[in-house]
């Protein structure tokens, strides 16, 4: 028998259940991130935690700068403490200790629970916990956790199961059977995990992963460390903190394919592993920033130095249309390629598109030729903008832009069609089945109303009278009949929902 934090272990006498002594840290930071999460979460549902032991929570600080506003705000937290337990106080609470079964607790997986060593601890150190499932795959763990919840009195709380990890968590991808907390400690990498563990954690919930396979994610195998994760590992002095960064990125990649992305809470490079905690939450808006947060990184093998490009930038204001001048005709677009020697073609996918072999900075210099002749406003354009810092640059070659026979190819001279027409009106991809079948008539006018929207842009501010206001659809529009969008729509729809 093993004793740890509140849990007492038992153990068979040969070693045919994995148990890691050094691996004690990691189940007490997560016991304590569990609490705190716990506390957070169940205030929500009206649910306070008593923590044995638990007098005055400490806040603590991670930044060393010292300023005013910092002191100001150390002077103020007290007060907003005392603020926040007063209104506690005004609240009815149900009250949740550990080793009870909380209704309104967290669901809790541990995957690869081993000798359920974990879980035992959750179920006496963490308060608020409604269920804890113990998954391993090992007929002979199963049997261990479940004879360790009933030596420690948690058989009420913790249930043993013997199945393959990751279908527990596919099958639990549903929103009513989703767990709040989902802890993932296996021998070696969570790789074959994770695609599951993102869909099965619920809105918010924690994920807890650790990785011990830092021979392969601090660069002594790129290869792998990229087959499983989708980062190539290199040799370098910070190799602990960028194993770190493989794993959030191989969790926010596989995360956005359903449309989730994380939130990183705690992460920590300890002996010979990682551990990282994580939340998940949905959002497809944000799921298209998460090319922001990614970045390749370029090391030098001499010194060391290293420089990081990111994969993308968000953008909160701003257009495409780059230089702001007139579109040159395609005719003399063409023919100016052709007069500098390079070769140039139409596009199959797009009437308006060029196919050439003419480098992009040949192209800038056309349109920097181009706008010569047909300027635009420099006081309008930003020092900062693309559009100035392209214009202000001479071009390299001066373009002809004089109409060329070859321009003009002979399909286009005859008139031959290119592009497939559409067989009738609003073709295109129909709406997805529903139950009943069939499609509303409310979807098939809205499809009617904006079709080819883009190719005939509104300029009258009357027209907008047509369209539907979609701040009335969320109940935030505050201009009434002043509104330039229409709510007639919104009226009408429920009105048909009364009849």
């Amino acid at each position: 028998m093993k004793l740890e934090g509140k849990a007492a272990i038992l153990f068979p006498s040969a070693n045919e259940v994995f148990y890691n002594p050094v691996q004690e840290f990691n189940r007490d930071l997560t016991c304590a991130v569990i609490t705190e999460f716990a506390r957070e979460q169940l205030a929500q549902r009206g649910v306070r935690i008593l923590v044995p032991g638990e007098r005055d929570r400490v806040v603590v600080r991670l930044s060393e700068e010292k300023n005013g506003t910092e002191d100001q705000e150390a002077s103020e937290q007290p007060e907003k403490e005392q603020q926040y337990e007063e209104e506690c106080g005004k609240k009815e609470y149900i009250t949740a200790s550990v080793g009870e079964r909380c209704e309104q607790g967290l669901r809790v997986l541990e995957g690869l629970a081993a000798s359920g060593l974990r879980s035992v601890r959750f179920a006496l150190e963490v308060p608020g916990l409604k269920s804890i499932t113990a998954n391993d795959y090992s007929a002979k763990a199963a049997a261990l956790i479940a004879r360790n919840a009933q030596h420690n009195n948690v058989s009420h709380i913790l249930q043993a199961s013997q199945r393959d990890a990751s279908m527990v968590m596919y099958e639990a991808r549903g929103k009513k059977e989703r767990y709040d907390v989902i802890d993932l400690d296996p021998y070696g990498s969570p790789s074959p995990f994770l695609d599951a563990a993102v869909q099965a954690v619920s809105e918010g919930g924690l994920l807890c992963i650790t990785c011990t396979d830092m021979a392969v994610m601090a660069g002594n195998s790129g290869e792998t460390c990229y087959s499983k994760y989708g980062s190539m590992s290199i040799k370098s002095k910070y190799c602990h903190e960028m194993a770190l960064r493989i794993i959030l990125h191989s969790l926010d990649q596989r995360a956005a394919v359903y449309q989730r992305y994380i939130e990183p809470l705690l992460s920590v490079s300890v002996d010979f592993y990682i551990r990282v905690f994580v939340r998940v939450k949905t959002g497809q808006a944000v799921v298209k920033n998460s090319a922001s947060k990614h970045a390749l990184l370029y090391n030098c093998v001499g010194c060391g130095a290293f420089h990081l490009q990111r994969m993308g930038k968000k953008m909160s204001q701003g257009k495409h249309s780059t230089v702001h001048c007139n579109t040159p005709p395609m005719l003399q677009f063409r023919s100016a390629l052709l007069h500098a020697g390079y070769r140039v073609s139409l596009s199959h996918a797009c009437k308006n598109a060029v196919k050439t072999n003419a480098p992009a900075g040949v192209l800038w210099d056309l349109i920097r030729c181009w706008e010569k002749s047909n300027p635009v406003k420099r006081e309008r354009l930003s020092e900062t903008s693309p559009a100035h810092r392209i214009l202000s640059a001479e071009p390299t070659l001066q373009a002809c832009f004089e109409i060329r026979e070859d321009a003009n190819p002979q399909s286009r001279k005859r008139h031959l069609t290119r592009f497939q027409e559409n067989p009738q009106a609003n073709w295109g991809p129909k709406a997805r089945a529903k139950a009943g079948g069939g499609i509303s008539s409310e979807l098939e006018d809205k499809r009617k109303q904006f079709q080819g929207k883009r190719k005939k842009p509104i300029t009258d501010s009357s027209q907008l009278k047509s369209l539907p206001c979609k701040k009335l659809r969320k109940g935030t529009c505050t201009y009434g009949d002043k509104c330039c969008y229409s709510h007639e729509l919104k009226q009408e729809t429920n009105e048909e929902k009364m009849d």
